[in-house]
């Protein structure tokens, strides 16, 4: 019924930058919160940053002042500006969404298939 599709991942030396983006697609009614998860190799998942519909933000301690999330609501998608890429910053970079699927329907979760970010020392 509805789909995220991340892209923009990729290889980037340290102090880099790059752009993540998630495309929501499908039957669409409503998207309530969005935000950008990420999973290192033998860790948990961990919230990254999050953006509500009303453009409020949060982030992540380790990433405050670095990555900055973004949505444009006519084309149902968010973004993830990083800069100042650190090491640690590699992991796989899942999107999140809340969404409405109809007037009736509950906020449902939602999640792309991920996109590797990796940074190199």
């Amino acid at each position: 019924q509805v789909q995220l599709v991340e892209s923009g991942g990729g290889l980037v030396q340290a102090g880099g930058s790059l752009r993540l983006s998630c495309a929501a697609s499908g039957r669409i009614f409503s998207i309530n919160d969005m935000g950008w998860y990420r999973q290192a190799p033998g860790k948990q998942r961990e919230l990254v940053a999050i953006i509500t519909s009303g453009d409020n933000t949060g982030y992540a301690d380790s990433v405050k002042g670095r990555f900055t999330i973004s949505r444009d609501n006519a084309k149902n998608t968010v973004y993830l500006q990083m800069n100042s890429l650190k090491p640690e910053d590699t992991a796989v970079y899942y999107c999140h969404g809340r969404v409405r699927t109809s007037t009736i329907s509950a906020f449902n979760n939602y999640w792309g298939q991920g996109t590797q970010v990796t940074v190199s020392s």
